[in-house]
């Protein structure tokens, strides 16, 4: 009924192990746990692929790192699969509960609906500013968005996450899968795909796993880069809906929280952030204007531009 498919690459080991754990104790158990696995040196690999045979219905996959892609490597993971559900994690989001699966199985009870993602909820180590971030991102409330809604919800119509996304394998084909050699934001793409389509994707606020990052002012800049040179190059998708107007009522919100909470001393870290967090958007949307030296410098996925010319 469903698969569970995994890219791994040098995962660290102690949220991979709560990751399999968790899956391990799913009350709707997978038939298949296809991880897809990054090689990097052979003793390293060694030990990560007897955790992931740890998880039941384990399915290794060796990947060289050279042919590792967003899309590509996922595509190849759902090759694998005969369910009629697939649900893509990363190696860092460890589900909170053991009921994971069935609420996001539970979500897509519908036929219109042809995808459905989770809640992630931080953990202690990322601080105040991106507690409230995923918060704002990731709210309490369940809700399932369709192409009416995009007048409201602009770009959020379309967002999506493949740290935990469920997809029904049926409109996945139909879709062609998601698309290849893309820089980031595969997820993203192949949600506007979906609701273009005139099918509906779910929010499951029910659904959540524990995944959070603590970026530095650098690596906001290179994510953002990277962000806006997907969108820029699937600009048929995203140049139609409102997105930056987002960003800033995420700042303004987020603000008004700082306040309330009396943490107004963060402030200028928000600052920082968010101008870090623009600058990288606006340069990714004129990345084709750049040379590509400074691209690569910008660029998180450098390994990316390899091949660019």
């Amino acid at each position: 009924m469903v698969d569970v498919i995994i890219p791994v690459y040098r995962p660290e080991e102690d949220k991979l192990m709560g990751l399999i754990e968790k899956l391990n104790a799913q009350t709707v158990k997978p038939d298949h746990v296809f991880f897809m696995q990054t090689l990097v040196s052979g003793e390293e690999d060694e030990r990560v692929r007897k955790m992931l045979e740890k998880a039941n219905h384990a399915v290794v996959t060796p990947v060289e790192k050279k042919n590792f892609d967003h899309g590509g490597t996922r595509n190849q993971g759902a090759a694998l699969s005969k369910a009629e559900f697939m649900l893509f994690m990363t190696q860092d989001a460890v589900p909170v509960d053991k009921y994971l699966i069935e609420h996001m199985i539970h979500a897509m009870s519908s036929e219109k609906v042809a995808t459905a993602y989770g809640r992630q909820l931080p953990d202690d180590q990322v601080g105040v500013i991106e507690h409230y971030t995923r918060e704002f991102n990731y709210p309490a409330v369940s809700r399932t968005k369709s192409k009416e809604d995009l007048p409201e919800l602009g770009i959020k119509t379309y967002f999506c996450s493949n740290v935990c996304a469920m997809y029904r394998k049926k409109v996945y084909d139909e879709m062609g899968g998601f698309v290849l050699h893309t820089i980031f934001n595969e997820d993203m793409i192949m949600a506007a795909g979906v609701i273009q389509a005139g099918y509906a994707i779910a929010y499951v606020a029910e659904a959540a796993v524990v995944h959070a990052h603590k970026y530095t002012y650098r690596q906001q800049f290179t994510r953002n880069f990277d962000l806006a040179v997907s969108q820029r190059q699937y600009r048929e998708i995203f140049d139609g809906v409102e997105s930056e107007s987002e960003g800033m009522k995420l700042v303004k919100d987020t603000m008004k929280y700082l306040f309330r909470q009396g943490k107004w001393y963060l402030v200028p870290d928000l600052i920082f952030q968010s101008g870090f967090k623009f600058l990288g958007y606006r340069f990714g949307k004129k990345y084709d204007k750049l040379p590509l030296w400074l691209v690569r410098k910008f660029s998180m996925n450098k390994t990316y531009w390899r091949n660019a010319e």
